[in-house]
């Protein structure tokens, strides 16, 4: 099969189609506005429904009623417009519906910038909502694996019942690679005898709603919610180690960040100094299993991120305090170059 050359966000958008997207929802907000202009100009060609809402609000409540009714709905945003749906995604996690939110960071606080970031790690790993729940958050590196996780990312959805996020950021939106898109895997999927839809009295109506003010029945449904993250965490947990073997330091890294990571220990190998990398492929659920066994020649990991240190947490919470764990990040959109991130660790093993 052969490759295309295509922007990060566009890529996104057509692994969308094929993986089985029916609608969308969403609202224009740079730098992910590829995806909703791609969608637009190709869902008529396709079956789908395509639809501006007039606010992130809207958006994400157009797709839990799609998705209730069941469709297979995205929507799709950057750092301030996911920030306005988390309402609707602590719904959407209560109510158990699936769908697909791709969030292509950018600079904040606030408004912020719209240059890369990754300040918004905590939004995608603590639901940011209200309440007790999580959703599965996929972390690509390339083009290529934004469109293949996007394509599993429906699937996924319907077989755990949840929202799915597509954690991606300005710079991977932006840059252009060779993308191929193999055919879809057809899985099999649960029934879904629980949509709000019409059923000729064979079976009772379904209500899908998240209120529940008998405390009994909210803690069982969060118990159940917990089981099913249990079941998420020990079946979806993903990453990629490269070079760890014999490694003095060990850096964690995720999606954008992690290639220019990569390039750093390379520049480090050339100098004598052996570094290794962890990359996260969830980041809920965070791969601490990456972090047991590490090599007895390793001395202490090194964390790097575009933002001011959020991951950095989860690192600390992997470790376990049987390493020191130091951090390294740039903020505000700007992006960290290999030769500051490879001073930082020699400074770190005293090679300054």
């Amino acid at each position: 099969m052969s490759k295309t050359l295509m922007k990060g966000n566009e890529a996104l958008a057509l692994a969308a189609i094929k993986g089985g997207c029916t609608h969308f929802f969403g609202y224009p907000i740079t730098p992910q506005n590829e995806i909703p202009e791609f969608l637009a100009r190709e869902f008529p060609r396709t079956g789908g429904v395509f639809l501006q809402a007039e606010s992130e609000l809207a958006a994400i409540n157009m797709v839990y009623g799609a998705a209730a009714a069941g469709g297979r709905p995205m929507t799709s945003s950057s750092s301030p417009g996911i920030a306005l749906m988390q309402e609707g995604m602590s719904s959407l996690a209560a109510a158990e519906l699936p769908c697909v939110i791709v969030n292509v960071q950018r600079g904040g606080p606030g408004i912020g910038t719209i240059q890369p970031s990754q300040a918004d790690y905590y939004q995608m790993t603590r639901g940011g909502g209200n309440g007790d729940y999580r959703i599965l958050s996929f972390a690509p590196s390339t083009v290529q694996e934004g469109a293949e996780m996007m394509m599993a990312a429906f699937d996924l959805a319907e077989i755990y019942r949840t929202p799915v996020f597509i954690v991606s950021d300005g710079m991977l939106g932006q840059m252009m690679e060779p993308v191929e898109l193999p055919e879809k895997t057809h899985r099999e999927l649960p029934a879904k005898d629980w949509l709000a839809v019409g059923h000729g009295g064979k079976r009772k109506p379904n209500t899908v709603k998240t209120l529940a003010l008998d405390p009994i029945v909210l803690e069982q449904r969060n118990l159940d919610l917990q089981a099913k993250y249990a079941r998420i965490a020990a079946a979806e947990t993903r990453w990629e180690s490269y070079r760890t073997e014999g490694a003095e330091i060990i850096l964690c890294a995720y999606g954008s960040t992690a290639r220019i990571a990569r390039n750093a220990i390379d520049l480090l190998a050339a100098e004598k100094i052996t570094a290794g990398l962890i990359r996260p492929q969830t980041l809920w659920p965070f791969p601490v299993a990456a972090f047991e066994g590490l090599p007895e020649s390793c001395r202490m990991i090194l964390t790097v991120e575009m933002s001011c240190g959020q991951m950095v947490d989860d690192v600390r919470l992997a470790v376990n305090g049987r390493l020191p764990v130091a951090f390294y990040g740039r903020s505000g959109g700007i992006i960290p170059v290999p030769e500051e991130i490879a001073a930082k660790v020699k400074n770190l093993l005293g090679r300054a």
